[in-house]
């Protein structure tokens, strides 16, 4: 029933993923705005954090940002359906300009090991996409709660690249892979910007507030002594979908044995990221509900919760 269930969902994502790109434009467009208007758990969430993280914008300008993020987080369910039902190479085609490549090049010649830094910013699915062309590689990835999802997502994301992406459920066993992956030179990907587990995280300066941020990506970088690159594609403004590949090196510190040095730069490559495009960034997901301990701070998504 899993598997059938999950051949069904395939068939709508690619009926959908199928359509023309200004139709799926205007439908995404038009997501974000009902979103917006009916007061979706997304929508609120993402007014908050903007409240929380840019306070230095006036109320109109802020607006007019919240309306561009759920707009844009409309066109970006779209355009995941697009970029997993199509054939990749007409996928990565839509790579219009290429930033930092050579630094990608680089860590691979090396032989030290990388680590790709993705935060949820722009689109990740692309990005999968253009790193299992140019390399094998092990993704890092918290499977959903539901086991229809889970096969769904293996099914879409691996497709032709099944041979080239080992993808490591976030487990104790999967940090082993990880180690072991980078230790051989080899390649792993990672969403540094998920609040982790109470446990695996430490708090640190995200957009001037304490965030419990994961310490993961930092241990794996000072033990193995491998490259962490912040890689990103971003939409292109224009009529056309296009995107712009942009790779960062990450900020010093990174791999500093002192975990609030290399948790903070961890955050601060990500921040940096965000501010470039911020309408880019998934604003929707809960980043500042943990407080630290004995900081009397509250929930500042309390009189949301429900949502």
């Amino acid at each position: 029933m899993t598997d059938l269930l999950a051949s069904l969902l395939h068939a709508l994502a690619t009926a959908i993923g199928r359509l023309p790109w200004p139709l799926q434009r205007g439908l995404g467009s038009a997501l974000g705005g009902l979103a917006r208007r009916l007061g979706s758990r997304e929508s609120v969430v993402a007014l908050r954090n903007l409240e929380l993280a840019l306070p230095e914008l006036d109320p109109a300008a802020r607006d007019a940002l919240h309306r561009e993020v759920m707009r844009t987080t409309g066109r970006q369910a779209i355009e995941t359906l697009r970029l997993w039902t199509r054939p990749h190479a007409d996928n990565l085609a839509l790579i219009r300009e290429r930033h930092g490549e050579a630094l990608f090049d680089a860590a691979l010649a090396s032989g030290k090991g990388l680590i790709v830094a993705a935060p949820h910013h722009g689109n990740w699915e692309l990005l999968n996409q253009w790193l299992a062309a140019r390399t094998p590689l092990a993704i890092l990835y918290k499977p959903p709660e539901s086991r229809v999802g889970e096969a769904f997502l293996r099914r879409v994301r691996a497709d032709a690249d099944a041979d080239r992406i080992t993808q490591v459920r976030a487990e104790g066993p999967g940090i082993r892979q990880l180690f072991k992956t980078l230790k051989d030179g080899g390649v792993v990907g990672i969403l540094p910007d998920q609040q982790p587990k109470a446990g695996d995280g430490v708090f640190a300066p995200f957009f001037g507030r304490q965030a419990l941020t994961m310490t993961l990506l930092s241990r794996l970088a000072e033990r193995s002594g491998a490259t962490v690159l912040f890689c990103s594609c971003e939409r292109l403004d224009g009529p056309d979908l296009a995107y712009a590949l942009r790779i960062d090196p990450a900020p010093d510190g990174i791999a500093d044995p002192e975990t609030a040095t290399s948790v903070a730069a961890l955050n601060a490559g990500v921040e940096r990221m965000a501010r470039r495009a911020p309408a880019q960034y998934q604003w929707t997901y809960k980043r500042y509900k943990a407080r630290p301990a004995g900081s009397g701070e509250p929930n500042p998504y309390a009189d949301l919760e429900g949502r």
